[in-house]
């Protein structure tokens, strides 16, 4: 098991000096290249359909071309064993195939741009599902890679910068593409400039080394390498975890599930209590990205700081306990002053809460099947997140907000008994 009992802890000086390295920043600037996709397949292109005379319904069945990311686990082995050839031999195994989907993910939104959605519905929508195949590719060997150039005291630093560049990517490709879009008059022109910023991970590939992982050998069958790629990452996740590989699995699926319980009606709450798009969109969204920010940079400091396990336990004590600011927003009504404090809380306890988890399902990854393991174990807390997505809003009707948010810290509860119950039996085994 893990030596985070034994290990001497790092002083704070220590703990925060883990933001200086070369390896976190280049994970930042990794991050911005994989968050920058999302909106441009998601809500900004929303907007375009919109602006297009592009029905209701129709936009909505857009949410589908989203599927890559839940599913993207099952063609990780592929992307974590095939060499690609010319590639692998001149940049590496990971950096090759971090080239190849970035430039085809520059090919594709320069291709969705080219589009007029009111005429090319049906191209628009299979361009959106590339986009996001290229994009969930790319984020197979880009969570790999993160995990592989790291060392397990970095884990929580590096969850935290490679969530700091993804949510800036979004706000990017998100205000920032609309706001192009409105000043530049064109749509094509934004997709465009979006697809040049893809260049910022292709550099930031080129800048850096491939990491320091055990060489790739493979099999000399198909049967063999079929064996190699697609059983073999489950059967080494199961054999390091041994009798305990079902407990961590249901861990994956329960530490952020009271989390998402309560998130996942947040928007709607706002507005039916009473707050405006505009003030939703300035203490939710604005200060709101501020706060998750602070809680993840947290997050990492504190990993590095109390290790794993104590910080699992804290972090998810907050991320439990700030679902009753939402309940006692919903007993006090729509008071700005009051959603900011509850904004900064839940956020900020959230922020904290997923740096120590990434660490955590990054530690659990052997650097053989990096890519694919990784693939499974957030793909299986994604699968929690659609669940709950699914009956949250039948619950909130019956039982009104204030109990619906005291039932949603409740959901909270069986991943941290687990956590406790088993205590340091769930930590990621030393490799």
């Amino acid at each position: 098991m893990t030596g985070d009992v034994t290990e001497k802890k790092p002083s704070w000086r220590d703990a925060f000096a883990v933001y200086g390295d070369r390896r976190i920043v280049t994970i930042l600037l990794l991050g911005f290249s994989s968050g920058l996709p999302l909106a441009l397949t998601g809500s900004t292109l929303a907007v375009w359909l919109t602006e297009a005379g592009v029905s209701l319904k129709t936009i909505g069945l857009f949410a589908l071309v989203g599927t890559p990311y839940t599913f993207k686990f099952v063609w990780a082995p592929l992307v974590d064993q095939m060499r690609l050839p010319g590639l692998t031999g001149a940049f590496g195994r990971r950096r090759a195939w971090m080239l190849a989907t970035q430039a085809a993910l520059i090919g594709a939104l320069l291709a969705l741009g080219a589009t007029d959605p009111a005429l090319q519905t049906e191209r628009v929508a299979l361009l959106a599902l590339l986009v996001a195949f290229c994009s969930a590719s790319q984020d197979i060997v880009i969570d790999a890679y993160r995990v592989e150039i790291l060392d397990k005291p970095q884990y929580g630093a590096g969850a935290a910068a490679v969530q700091f560049g993804y949510r800036v990517a979004m706000l990017v490709s998100g205000a920032g593409a609309l706001l192009l879009a409105q000043f530049s008059g064109s749509w094509a022109v934004t997709y465009v400039a979006m697809a040049g910023l893809v260049g910022v991970g292709m550099v930031t590939v080129l800048a850096n080394p491939e990491p320091n992982a055990p060489p790739l050998v493979l099999a000399a069958t198909i049967a063999g390498r079929l064996r190699q790629a697609v059983i073999e990452p489950f059967a080494d996740m199961a054999r390091r975890s041994g009798r305990f590989i079902l407990a961590v699995l249901a861990f994956v699926l329960l530490y952020k599930l009271g989390d998402a319980f309560a998130g996942v009606m947040a928007n709607p709450f706002y507005i039916m209590i009473g707050f405006t798009k505009a003030q939703v969109a300035t203490v939710s969204k604005l200060f709101g990205f501020g706060a998750t920010i602070l809680g993840t940079f947290l997050g990492g400091v504190v990993v590095a700081r109390y290790g794993l396990w104590k910080s699992l336990l804290g972090c998810g004590l907050l991320q439990m306990l700030s679902n009753l600011m939402f309940a006692w927003q919903a007993s006090v009504g729509a008071d700005v002053y009051a959603l900011t404090l509850t904004i900064a809380v839940e956020n900020l306890s959230g922020g904290l809460g997923s740096a120590a988890f990434v660490a955590y399902i990054s530690g659990l990854c052997s650097l053989r099947f990096t890519g694919t393991q990784y693939a499974l174990l957030s793909s299986l807390a994604a699968v929690g997140r659609t669940l709950v997505a699914s009956s949250a809003g039948q619950l909130a009707e019956s039982l009104g907000w204030v109990d619906f948010f005291l039932v949603s810290t409740l959901v909270a509860l069986p991943g941290l008994i687990l956590l406790v119950a088993l205590r340091r039996r769930l930590l990621p085994p030393d490799p």
